[in-house]
């Protein structure tokens, strides 16, 4: 554990959207060293739907996550996680969402993959963009101790950006950060993280609401579930599910 005389080091899981690029400068700025992470799973909407589906030639095409790490001014570790995850997309043990999203399960895993990091590496904490009551599956009151718990994590997981409703973790009680230049973000409404981003100077941003699985999206989930059904198993590979991310899909009766 870091002393007195020690900067403190954070990863902090980077989707490339605005809650992790905030909860990662929140940190920043009270003299944690920060390095980033993003777990490459073949379901990301990052990328392959702006390519096809946003028609501004003004607007660059880039990936997110490598633009949010390059505003914060922060190394971005991208981790090729496509063969550890099809458990995770076939056998979620929290179940399924609204689709085929496996929401609760998908976040254990990836904190669990930064704990082993930051164990890896020396670091001392991690950081997630989560906010209370923002996600009906993964982050309720009740579902955000399932994934400090399951991934081991426990009290080194600090979620910067609701945690004055959370209970006090090891970075706060440590006197690594301070708890109270954090925030209470609570509920559905991107309005407060939008106005810390005004704060921050921040002006552009991947769109607040977006989301960003594939495997959250009616008509995609339909689609895999097609693929399975067509297999008679529950098994994919990398070009499956890129394939089904693209056009309509029609299946001839036998």
């Amino acid at each position: 554990m870091p002393t007195r005389q020690t900067q403190p080091k954070a990863i902090a899981l980077i989707s490339g959207g605005l809650d992790s690029l905030l909860a990662a400068r929140v940190v920043k700025e009270q003299g944690v060293h920060v390095e980033g992470i993003n777990y490459f799973t073949g379901f990301c909407v990052e990328g392959h739907t702006h390519a096809i589906r946003n028609r501004d030639r003004t607007r660059h095409k880039r990936n997110n996550a490598l633009w949010s790490a390059e505003q914060l001014g922060i190394q971005l570790h991208i981790v090729d996680v496509i063969d550890a995850y099809k458990d995770v997309v076939i056998n979620p043990k929290h179940g399924y969402g609204a689709n085929l999203n496996p929401c609760l399960d998908c976040k254990s895993f990836m904190v669990t993959r930064a704990r082993e990091w930051i164990e890896d590496n020396g670091f001392d904490f991690i950081v997630t963009g989560e906010v209370l009551g923002q996600r009906p599956m993964s982050q309720r009151r009740d579902t955000l101790p399932v994934i400090a718990n399951e991934s081991g994590a426990e009290d080194r997981l600090l979620r910067p950006l609701c945690a004055q409703l959370l209970a006090p973790t090891l970075p706060e009680r440590m006197g690594w950060v301070d708890r109270e230049q954090l925030y209470a973000f609570n509920g559905r409404s991107r309005k407060p993280q939008m106005a810390l981003a005004e704060q921050f100077g921040i002006k552009e941003y991947a769109q607040p609401a977006g989301g960003c699985c594939f495997l959250t999206d009616a008509t995609y989930a339909t689609k895999l579930r097609d693929l399975w059904a067509s297999r008679g198993e529950k098994r994919y590979e990398l070009d499956d599910i890129m394939l089904l991310k693209v056009g309509r899909h029609l299946r001839p009766r036998p």
